[in-house]
C-alpha cells in the first residue's frame, strides 16, 4: 500500500497548501510571457485545471490498469505505475526553473495516472500473492495506506 495507494492519498490532498503560490506562480509566468496582467478568472480557470486535471489522469491510468495488468503482468505493472509519478515529479519539479505553469498541468495528469494504476493494480496485486488466512487483512492496506497519504497530506499542508 505504501508504494502506490500513498501516493494518491498524498496528490489528492496536499494540493491546498501551495494554492496561493501556483497562483502568483500563475500570475508571475503570464506576465513575463504575455506582457500583461492576467485576469482572476484566468487564474482561477488555470488553478482550476490543476487541481482537477488529476482525476482525468485517474480515469486515464485506471482505463488501461485491467490491460497492463494481463499484458505485463500484477508486479510489472505495478513497477510500470512508477513511470508517470517519476514523469509527473519531474515536470512539477522542473516548472520554475522553465518558467511554465503548464508543465504543473502535465505533471499533475501523469500524477493521475500513477493514482489510478495503483488503486487498481495494488488490489489485484495484494489479493492474488497473500496467502488466504491474510487476504483480507493485506487488501485492505489500499485503503489504509489512502487514507494515511491524505492525512499525511493535511498534516504537511497546517502553517
Amino acid at each position: 500500500g505504501m508504494t502506490g495507494t500513498f501516493h494518491y492519498g498524498l496528490q489528492v490532498s496536499i494540493i491546498n497548501s501551495p494554492a496561493e503560490y501556483i497562483q502568483s506562480f500563475i500570475h508571475e509566468t503570464w506576465l513575463k510571457r504575455y506582457g500583461s496582467s492576467p485576469s482572476a478568472e484566468m487564474i482561477t480557470l488555470m488553478w482550476s485545471l490543476i487541481v482537477s486535471i488529476y482525476s482525468i489522469g485517474g480515469l486515464l491510468g485506471s482505463s488501461c490498469a485491467g490491460y497492463l495488468c494481463v499484458r505485463f503482468g500484477r508486479k510489472k505493472a505495478m513497477l510500470l505505475s512508477n513511470i508517470p509519478a517519476l514523469l509527473g515529479a519531474a515536470l512539477m519539479g522542473l516548472s520554475r526553473l522553465c518558467g511554465s505553469f503548464e508543465m504543473i498541468i502535465a505533471g499533475r495528469l501523469f500524477s493521475g495516472v500513477c493514482g489510478g494504476l495503483t488503486q487498481n493494480v495494488h488490489i489485484m496485486y495484494a489479493g492474488e500473492c497473500a496467502p488466504r488466512k491474510l487476504r483480507g487483512m493485506i487488501a485492505i492496506t489500499a485503503s489504509t495506506f489512502s487514507a494515511l497519504g491524505k492525512f499525511v497530506g493535511f498534516v504537511l499542508g497546517l502553517r
